[in-house]
């Protein structure tokens, strides 16, 4: 819901520097890495540590860098087919991080037994939001509605964490809390579009395969 004019505010507060990169020859695919990277990097490094709001604050900052790729692809006269991917990977990866980290911190020293079942219920639920919306496109259909996407999964999660690590008791369980529901109800609001969408259409039949040439033995 917040994904695109999250990325489009993001994209006007970083103009200049995006111009800068551009005419300093950094590609797009070097600044996704650089996101991706620095975001497992906080993950791993500090909230898997129990650093928790220097992990959420240092995460927010490469998730933001990240943000910047798409931007500098359209500065650059438009982004390629591997960029596309890299930059898919890539927020799985970092995704996957965030919340191995969270049941890393909390199925050791942090002893919360209930923070690691949530946080892996939010690791695989968020998994398969994006999968389902993979799918349907590859099947030629759009799949852009539910109530938490990328960008509200990382605000949930980052802002508890950094709420946690200040303090604040119960910010994360309320945060994951939140998180789990919502993308629970953003898979089954995905199924249900792929079911409106997909009705009476069936499997495309694949091409036969092309007869062997003359004198040729198959």
């Amino acid at each position: 819901m917040l994904g695109v004019n999250a990325r489009a505010a993001v994209g006007r507060f970083w103009a200049p520097v995006v111009a800068r990169l551009a005419r300093a020859g950094v590609t797009p695919d070097a600044v996704t890495l650089l996101g991706t990277l620095g975001a497992i990097g906080g993950a791993v490094g500090l909230i898997a540590t129990g650093q928790l709001f220097w992990g959420a604050f240092t995460v927010t900052v490469f998730v933001l860098l990240d943000m910047l790729d798409g931007a500098l692809a359209r500065a650059r006269g438009g982004g390629s087919v591997f960029g596309a991917v890299l930059d898919s990977t890539g927020d799985r990866a970092a995704d996957a991080a965030i919340f191995g980290a969270l049941v890393w911190w909390f199925s050791g020293a942090g002893d919360n037994r209930l923070i690691v079942l949530l946080a892996l219920l939010c690791l695989v639920l968020g998994m398969l939001t994006s999968y389902v919306k993979a799918r349907a496109e590859g099947m030629g259909l759009r799949c852009d509605v539910g109530v938490v996407e990328r960008t509200e999964r990382l605000i949930l999660v980052l802002v508890g964490t950094g709420f946690l690590g200040l303090g604040i008791p119960y910010a994360l369980h309320v945060a994951l809390w939140v998180l789990t529901v919502g993308s629970a109800v953003t898979v089954a609001q995905r199924f249900a579009e792929v079911h409106r969408q997909a009705r009476g259409r069936a499997l495309p039949t694949p091409p036969p395969p092309a007869p062997p040439a003359q004198g040729v033995v198959p």
